[in-house]
């Protein structure tokens, strides 16, 4: 068998040339994701930044810890604890102390990333005056980079600066300009905009240093170990498991793909093959011989591509890797390694895929008798076969079973990430599988007005899409998943982002939102300044957060705002569903129905943001909403918290545009924005972040150049098939234009089919979490991505009249249809 299916190959390699090409390409995106998880298994430990030649750091505690039956379970805390006075003053005996003073700042045409810091911490970061000189007075600075220069006077939210120096730092790091964009004041300015300080350096002998702290809760650095005292310490590993994410996202879509495009496309050939089959059945060959010869051309064909895959890998994998750091989404350290597993998961994988796609198509090669041999129709018969009818039931019925079972448990389940990638496909192949059944009558529906029209073209249409329901059904299959994909996987992004947005309106009643300049918040003056606005009602709130233990063993951190209640109450519309906030004072939360515990009047046990333990009663219950409601606490429960955004509503007969002007005036100081309340939605809420948008746009691409490869394949082979048709066409009297219109019109009304199938299943996924959005009390409407699958709709069906008329054109125009037929013209 093996020596027939090669000389099969190499006789109806065209016929394979689409699987070959879906194998290697979906092989090679395997290796390369097997390279890339290898590359940053091995990720070397960043070393320190900002204290690289400090010799100890000491740290607050940021980190709370809390013992349970199955050992202590950590959380960072929302607001650190600075290193203890008493700390510190044992901690001058032992030798100098340099406080660390960082804090946010943004400048006039300045990067947007900018942080200050005491010149006296620069040294620690081996930063080296470049040109000028250091800061001496309270209007003086250096700055990193090359963005301003000596003499430079440069506007920021801390008032006017002039630049004396520019500094680097001789540690490595991003570019030219460092780790960091730093700008550098003098001491006793940078404790004035910073009082508080969590971190400190100490020159002295580490042991003495950890005997002084010992007690206190704080952390003694040293070593690699430095580097935990630099800001966002874990960005390099949070982007090494989103590209992660990313990659193992792409590989699965990669994977089932591959099964459904080298499915397909061995169905329709084993379809094509019929008579030959049948030839070969009267020739003596059993029905199992007849299995093992499509197998063998599976193998050899997933051998082959499989091969060719890894190759491409190897070779696509370090250019990938660098791409992926020229653009931020790795840290720039990352490269591919001398790994060999990759290889071999990819192959393997490429091969199984190959075999578990063809497995359907054998078993009905070897269903076929030897009258298949003479038979001669051009309709198809026994298209929905007991075994697929079963499969595509099974599949279907676990989708709605899996999906009426989340509505009634866990609703919230349906908006998570994983869950919306993965049940399109499960759609998706229930769909495909089932697609014979509804192929006929809904070709029938589209082309129910072009048949009744003047002339044969409508109904000759009607009737070869309707007779060919295999050719149809394939056809169909790869436009089905591209569509499919592309609504839902993009109108679940934005359905989403739409309902937290509705939230987010629907909760706020302010007329305008303020956000300060940094980090650091907004202070007393400015605050006291905006409650004296006449006609303004403000409501200072500040982001604080709650721990509690649920079931004993798991810490969980609700992001929490502290708020005044009364206050709120005139900007705010909260979504509750027990209780009144009314009742929310400093012995008392505000809960949602996420929390174990949510029954008002219920007393829970909690720890605040900076881990201090507290027992609250539960004075109102909010809905589940999309998941970010939170909790509400007052300010007497979040120590630590800086106001961090104040709403203001205008009260009833004031001047709406004299507020304005007076909440502008009054934050211009610490260089605070005043945003309508659509306005600051729309500024700062929802986004998608960049990696996630990439993580989309990489698998709608594999989708698409999936389709492109089917598409273009299936139509070929079909065209083939097709040439003694479009003879007896000719022959009939149509010129060669006409032929080629009508077989362009029977391509785009099977994509139209596979169009209004894939929209189908992405309306029921998107349904779903319609349903799911609005038993979490949520009133918002679906998304779809209009243009989005309108255009992966039309590269469809470009691809598809492409590849029908181009083969048949050079067919028809040569009169090499007519030749076939035996006839001349």
């Amino acid at each position: 068998m093996l020596r027939i299916a090669l000389r099969t190959l190499r006789s109806r390699w065209t016929t394979f040339t689409g699987s070959f090409v879906a194998l290697s390409l979906g092989t090679a995106l395997l290796a390369v994701m097997g390279l890339t998880l290898a590359a940053s298994l091995d990720a070397p430990e960043r070393a320190p930044e900002r204290f690289a030649a400090a010799p100890v750091v000491v740290k607050g505690q940021d980190t709370l810890r809390v013992p349970t039956p199955i050992g202590d379970r950590a959380q960072p805390l929302a607001h650190p604890h600075p290193v203890p006075p008493a700390t510190v003053a044992a901690l001058r005996d032992l030798g100098p102390v340099t406080e660390d003073r960082s804090f946010a700042v943004r400048a006039e045409d300045g990067p947007a990333d900018l942080v200050g810091h005491a010149w006296s911490s620069a040294a620690f970061a081996l930063y080296e005056i470049t040109s000028g000189r250091a800061p001496r007075t309270a209007e003086e600075v250096v700055v990193s980079g090359d963005w301003a220069d000596p003499g430079q006077w440069i506007r920021t939210d801390h008032g006017a600066l002039r630049v004396v120096g520019t500094a680097a730092a001789d540690n490595g790091g991003v570019g030219d300009g460092g780790f960091e964009n730093a700008v550098f004041y003098d001491d006793a300015r940078a404790a004035r905009l910073a009082p508080v300080s969590r971190q400190l350096v100490v020159d002295a002998d580490p042991a003495a240093v950890r005997e002084a702290v010992r007690g206190s809760g704080a952390q003694v650095l040293t070593g690699n170990a430095r580097r935990y005292a630099d800001a966002d310490p874990e960005r390099d590993t949070e982007a090494l498991t989103a590209l992660n994410a990313l990659f193992g996202t792409a590989g699965g879509v990669t994977a089932f793909v591959s099964v459904f495009v080298v499915a397909s496309t061995f169905a329709f050939t084993v379809a094509q093959r019929s008579r030959e089959f049948g030839v070969l059945r009267m020739a003596g060959a059993t029905p199992g011989q007849l299995r093992q010869l499509v197998l063998a051309e599976a193998v050899v064909v997933g051998v082959l591509a499989s091969a060719t895959g890894c190759a491409l890998g190897a070779y696509g994998a370090p250019r990938l890797a660098a791409r992926v750091v020229d653009g931020g989404l790795a840290p720039v350290w990352f490269r591919i390694g001398g790994h060999t597993w990759p290889y071999h998961l990819a192959f393997w994988t490429g091969l199984l895929v190959a075999l578990g796609g063809v497995v359907a198509a054998s078993w009905r090669a070897g269903r076929i008798g030897p009258v298949q041999a003479l038979r001669e129709a051009s309709v198809d018969t026994g298209t929905l076969t007991r075994g697929r009818l079963l499969c595509g039931a099974g599949l279907l019925l676990t989708a709605v079973l899996t999906l009426v079972l989340a509505l009634a448990g866990t609703p919230g389940e349906l908006l998570h990430r994983k869950t919306y990638v993965v049940r399109p496909m499960l759609l998706i192949t229930a769909v495909a599988l089932l697609a014979p059944v509804v192929v006929r009558p809904l070709t029938r529906l589209l082309t129910w007005l072009p048949a009744r029209l003047p002339g044969a073209g409508g109904m000759l249409v009607r009737e070869n899409a309707a007779a060919g329901v295999r050719r149809t059904a394939a056809i169909a299959a790869p436009v089905l998943v591209t569509v499919a994909l592309a609504g839902s996987l993009l109108g679940a992004v934005a359905t989403l982002n739409e309902a937290r947005a509705t939230e987010t309106r629907q909760r706020t009643t302010a007329d305008h939102v303020i956000t300060p300049a940094g980090d650091t918040g907004f202070g007393a003056r400015t605050l006291r300044a905006l409650r004296a606005i006449p006609g303004a009602e403000v409501s200072a709130t500040s982001s604080s957060a709650v721990y509690v233990l649920e079931d004993g063993v798991a810490l969980v951190r609700s992001d929490a705002r502290a708020v005044d209640p009364h206050a709120l109450a005139a900007t705010a519309r909260l979504p509750l569903a027990a209780g009144r906030l009314s009742d929310l004072d400093d012995g008392s939360i505000v809960v949602n129905e996420e929390w174990e515990r949510h029954t008002v009047g219920d007393r829970v046990r909690v720890r605040l943001g900076d881990g201090t333990p507290r027992t609250l009663r539960i004075a109102a219950v909010m809905t589940t909403g999309t998941g970010g409601n939170g909790v509400y606490v007052t300010p007497a429960n979040a120590p630590g918290a800086v106001v961090d955004r104040v709403e203001v509503a205008v009260a009833a007969g004031a001047d709406a545009e004299a507020v304005a002007a007076a909440l502008r005036k009054a934050v211009a100081a610490e260089g605070g924005r005043v945003h309508t309340a659509d306005g600051w939605v729309r500024a700062t809420y929802p986004e998608t972040d960049r990696t996630a948008r990439l993580g989309y746009a990489l698998v709608l691409g594999i989708a698409l150049l999936y389709t492109a490869i089917s598409l273009v394949n299936t139509m070929v082979m079909a065209t083939s098939d097709r040439i003694r048709e479009l003879a007896v066409l000719r022959l009939a009297g149509a010129t060669p234009w006409q032929v080629l219109r009508l077989l362009g019109a029977e391509a785009l009304t099977v994509v139209a089919v596979g169009a209004l199938l894939g929209l189908l299943v992405a309306l029921l996924n998107l349904g779903g979490m319609w349903v799911s959005l609005r038993l979490l009390s949520v009133r918002s409407p679906i998304v779809m991505p209009w243009d989005t699958v309108g255009a992966a709709a039309v590269a469809c069906a470009v691809l598809a009249v492409t590849a029908a008329v181009v083969p048949a054109a050079h067919t028809v125009w040569r009169g090499r249809a007519v030749a076939s037929a035996g006839v001349r013209e």
